[in-house]
This record gives structure tokens, C-alpha cells and sequence, in this order.
């Protein structure tokens, strides 16, 4: 029952026992800066790499669309009925509230299709007393005086638009209507009926919320405001968010691309001097990574959908947890990565990760890793345990960046086919789960999973987001991690590719793909604010602006084939060591 999602996991890229070669290869990137180590995999290690490899599937697989996990506060709904002063937007509302004077709790409804729109700030809007139906739905002429007041009524068997015509009539200022149910339901107009006499505004709240005020209402003298504040045109999340991501592929570009120029250095110098190592060296470099194949670029459309669905189905509370110990697992790899990494550069601790001892169940471990390990546990653990918590955001993203860079330094894309073929099915991908599952599901598949619907959690960890700091409705503006893997295996591959034929940086194909990634990210935060906060497919946007670029340029510099093909330039005479010309 294990190995079996494992397995179905490995089809992303198909060689055999991907799991296994991609877990050995983390742990040997994490015991070391350097890329010749002999690995050693025992089988209680391999069941732990594993499980971190299967969480990075998991995001991988799972998202590829950008999303404001607020939630949408227009919804335009073309399928019911619209007509002269029965055409207003379906918008949430704050309805904040007074008991005796003093600030007390807030709730959220939705405005009727009919009637006066809201103001949109809550300095305008006034503060009204709020009284309670006799009867309670409203459905015959109110017994109690009304004098300006807002009326709390119950959903009851009548119209919305007839009880919303007798609270005016009985001097009502606007009307909150308690739905039967948490959920909030659309206010529509019925056939036939004239609403164009309708003056008041008219609000739903789920029942919950109702029933509070209920009861407060009987004891206290309650006030309230009623206004729909509208979403800032840019927030600055966004903007951190659009750096994060391109400060992620750019970190991951460079590691890779050092990682190709040492082994290119390495294996001229052998060749130079004619040394029987190179065979040893060449069969080590080639376990070093992992290379993405035509094959497995088609089959990740039917992998990666069938998770989604899985996930869709499965969605609940302890499915939300088991991901959450997914996700932890593989960011404890990726953050001890990316640590034993950065601090084999100073010379100070490089001596410790190069010396190894053999650990019970685990092989040979480098004393820096050892080090490092119990700290990453503890971030993972603690993150893990404090993620409701309003600042969980930064750990959370903290060990999704490690993961993605920790692979974008192990799998490649060997050429512009291979990467062509893997942006192309995820673009299609993209847009099938956003947009075309709703003629199916009726709700976009994509968007449900990504907020963690019915799950009772906001949502799965697989992504990184950011507080909307500047935004009435809060929430957070996150990216899934395929939008960033994703395009990232091409853009990596275009500064490996600069740095092995010694172009320089405006004269190479780095520049242009990195600029084109940063761009198609932007127009899709441009079209999530365009669209009032509704989920977009971020690929979308970022496949064509990639892939256009490496062909316009591949063409104009006389490169295409050779992109196309093998993916690396001529190798110049080995007695020649490659070194990148400065930028």
C-alpha cells in the first residue's frame, strides 16, 4: 500500500525506480558541495527519501495556477436571470457590529441581485440599529414599529423581493435575510415580479452568524454598518511574491549551471592529461542527475491529473494532515540541502563536509549534515505545529523554496524537445483543471483543492503565499509549485547551455527566458486583478512567453537545432578549459 502511490508517483519521468535514483540523489547532494561523492543508500534511508521525493510530487502534480485564496468577492453569474433593476453583482459584504456602543464581532454576507448597491468604504456607511421581525420571516406586514431601522428576517417560504417590499414598506432601511444553512445563497428575482420600486439594500448571512445576532439583539442595544469594500488594484503581496518566485529560479539557474561548469572543467582536465578516470567520472556525473524524457513529459498530464482528481475526492481534514507530513519530509531535504550547500562555501566549515562517518541504517554522512539535520527537523516540526498561526506563511515558504531549489539543481531537461513537449502538456494541464473541469465538476478542480475546500485547513501546503497586507478582505496571494518547477527546468537549461558555450549574458539565452518568465508572471497577476480575484492559470501566461523566446532567439542566432536536438553546444578542444566570459 506504500510503494504502490510511489510507483504511480515514479511515471512523472519514467526511468526506473525514479523514487529511489532521485531520493539517493538528495541525500547526495546533501551530504556535500561536491558532486563526486560515492553514494551510499541504505534501504531505511531509501523508505525516508522516498517519502520526501513523494511530497515533492504531490506539489508538483498538484499545482500550476496562481490563486488569491480570499476568495472571490464578485462573482458574475450569466446563468440566472438578469433584467432592469435586477442586475447587480453578487458581492460579499462586511457587516461589522455594535453591542451597546462597544466594537463587537463582524460577519460576512452576500448582496441580492436586486436593489441599491453598498458603499464600498466603511467610513460612509452608516451605523443602524438593528431590530428583529414580527413575524420572523417577514412574509406578512412586521407587528413591531419601524423607524429607519435594519430588520433581521428569516429565510421563510415567501420571495426574497416580496419580504424585501414589506420591510420597506414598514419603514425599514435595509433588510438581513438568515439563510438555513451556512452557505450563502444567491438573491435572485423571481418572473414577472417589478423590483425597479426596490430602495433598500438586502443582505444574506449563513445561519450561524444569524443566530448570534439573535441573540444578542434581545438583551442589547446592537448597531451595524453594511459596505462591500472592493480589492486594491495592486497589492503589495503580489509584488514579493512575483520576486520570490523569480529570486527562486534565478538562485536555482546559477547552482546548476556552476554544478555543469565544474563537471565540464573536471572532464577537460582528464581529458587533457589523459586519465583513466574519466569513465569512473562520466558514470558519476550521470547519476548525479535526473533527465526529463519525451515520454514521461506526455504521461505527466495523466499522472498529474489523476492526483488532482484523487485529491478532489478525497479532500478532508486527516487527507490535509498526511500531506502536511508529506510536505515537511521533503522540506527538511531541501532546507538541509540547500544549508549544507551554502555553507560548504566558507572555508571554515568545508572541511566538515568533507569528512564523512558511517551512521547505523543511514551509510556514509558528512559530519556538516549531521549538523545541520536536527536543525531542519526542528523548523519542519515546529512549522508543522504553529501553522495556523498568523506568521506560519514565512516557515512555509522558507521549505518550499529550499525544495524547489534542491530540484532544479537534480532534474534536468535535456533539450528544447524534451522541454517543449513538458510545457506544453502542463500548459494544456493548466487550463483544463482551472477552467474546463467547471462543465464537468461544476466548480473549478483546481481552485477547490488549492483552497483546501471542505478540508476544514486554508488550504493544502504544496505553494507558497503571502498576506494580502494592504487588502480589506485579507487573505493570502500564493503560487502553486509546478509555476515555478515548471518553467524553471527550462530557464536553468538556458543558462547551462550559456555558460558550456561561453556566451555572454546579453548575448546568451538566459537573459531572455528569465526575462520572459519574470513578464508572463506579471500579466498574471495583471489578469488575477483584472478578474476581481478569480483564480488563474499561471502557465497560461508564462508557456508562451518561454517557449516563443527560445525559438524567436534559437532562430535569429542560428542555435535552434542544436537546442532542439542535444541540448549542449560543440565542445570545444578538451585542452581548453571552459570558463563563462564575464556578463
Amino acid at each position: 500500500s506504500f510503494f504502490f502511490p510511489l510507483s504511480l508517483s515514479c511515471s512523472l519521468y519514467l526511468p526506473p525506480f525514479f523514487f529511489l535514483h532521485l531520493s539517493s540523489l538528495i541525500f547526495l547532494s546533501s551530504s556535500s558541495s561536491s558532486s563526486y561523492l560515492r553514494l551510499s543508500v541504505e534501504p531505511v534511508m531509501i523508505l525516508w527519501k522516498s517519502l520526501s521525493c513523494f511530497s515533492f510530487v504531490f506539489g508538483l502534480l498538484l499545482y500550476s495556477a496562481s490563486f488569491v485564496s480570499a476568495g472571490d468577492i464578485v462573482h458574475h453569474d450569466d446563468s440566472l436571470p438578469q433584467r432592469p433593476g435586477c442586475n447587480n453583482n453578487f458581492v460579499l459584504v462586511k457587516v461589522p457590529t455594535r453591542v451597546n456602543g462597544t466594537e463587537s464581532m463582524e460577519f460576512v454576507g452576500v448582496g441580492a441581485r436586486f436593489g441599491p448597491t453598498l458603499e464600498s468604504k466603511e467610513k460612509h456607511a452608516t451605523l443602524i440599529k438593528l431590530a428583529i421581525a414580527d413575524p420572523p420571516d417577514c412574509c406578512t406586514t412586521p407587528k413591531n414599529k419601524l423607524t429607519g431601522e435594519v430588520i433581521l428576517v428569516h429565510r421563510g417560504k415567501c420571495s426574497f423581493t416580496a419580504k424585501t417590499k414589506i420591510a420597506e414598506a414598514a419603514g425599514a432601511s435595509a433588510i438581513l435575510i438568515i439563510n438555513n444553512s451556512t452557505d450563502l445563497f444567491k438573491m435572485v428575482c423571481e418572473k414577472g415580479e417589478n423590483v425597479l420600486d426596490i430602495t433598500i439594500p438586502v443582505v444574506m448571512l449563513p445561519v450561524d452568524a444569524g443566530r448570534s445576532l439573535e441573540t444578542v439583539v434581545k438583551t442589547s442595544t446592537v448597531t451595524l454598518q453594511l459596505y462591500s469594500p472592493k480589492r486594491p488594484a495592486v497589492d503589495v503581496a503580489e509584488v514579493f511574491l512575483w520576486l520570490m518566485a523569480v529570486g527562486t529560479i534565478l538562485c536555482a539557474s546559477y547552482w546548476s549551471a556552476w554544478t555543469v561548469k565544474e563537471e565540464a572543467i573536471e572532464q577537460d582536465k582528464l581529458l587533457k592529461d589523459g586519465s583513466d578516470e574519466l569513465l569512473q567520472l562520466s558514470t558519476t556525473s550521470s547519476r548525479g542527475v535526473v533527465e526529463v524524457t519525451v515520454i514521461s513529459a506526455i504521461l505527466f498530464v495523466v499522472v498529474a491529473s489523476c492526483f488532482l482528481i484523487m485529491l478532489y475526492k478525497l479532500m478532508s481534514f486527516w487527507f490535509i494532515e498526511v500531506l502536511v507530513v508529506l510536505f515537511c519530509i521533503g522540506g527538511v531535504e531541501g532546507l538541509q540541502t540547500c544549508l549544507v550547500a551554502l555553507l560548504s562555501c566558507f572555508r571554515c566549515f568545508r572541511r566538515f563536509g568533507e569528512s564523512y562517518v558511517k551512521v547505523p541504517f543511514l551509510g556514509a554522512v558528512s559530519y556538516l549534515t549531521l549538523a545541520v539535520c536536527p536543525f531542519c527537523l526542528a523548523f519542519a516540526v515546529l512549522w508543522a505545529v504553529k501553522r495556523q498561526y498568523s506568521f506560519a506563511w514565512i516557515g512555509q515558504d522558507i521549505l518550499g523554496i529550499s525544495l524547489i531549489i534542491t530540484v532544479l539543481q537534480i532534474v534536468r531537461v535535456p533539450n528544447l524537445k524534451v522541454g517543449f513537449v513538458l510545457l506544453s502538456c502542463a500548459f494544456m494541464y493548466d487550463i483544463f483543471w482551472v477552467f474546463v473541469s467547471k462543465w464537468w465538476f461544476r466548480e473549478s478542480v483546481m481552485i477547490v483543492v488549492a483552497r483546501g475546500d471542505r478540508s476544514g485547513e486554508d488550504g493544502i501546503p504544496m505553494l507558497l503565499k503571502i498576506p494580502r497586507m494592504f487588502d480589506p478582505w485579507g487573505g493570502y496571494s500564493i503560487i502553486g509549485f509546478g509555476d515555478i518547477i515548471l518553467p524553471g527546468l527550462l530557464v536553468t537549461f538556458a543558462l547551462r547551455y550559456d555558460w558550456l558555450a561561453n556566451k555572454r549574458l546579453k548575448s546568451g539565452y538566459f537573459l531572455g527566458t528569465m526575462s520572459a518568465y519574470g513578464l508572463g508572471l506579471l500579466i498574471t497577476y495583471i489578469a488575477l486583478n483584472l478578474m476581481d480575484g478569480h483564480g488563474q492559470p499561471a502557465l497560461l501566461y508564462i508557456v508562451p512567453f518561454i517557449l516563443g523566446t527560445l525559438f524567436v532567439l534559437g532562430h535569429k542566432r542560428g542555435d535552434l537545432k542544436t537546442l532542439w536536438t542535444t541540448g549542449e553546444p560543440e565542445r570545444p578542444c578538451p585542452h581548453v578549459r571552459l570558463q563563462p566570459q564575464a556578463s
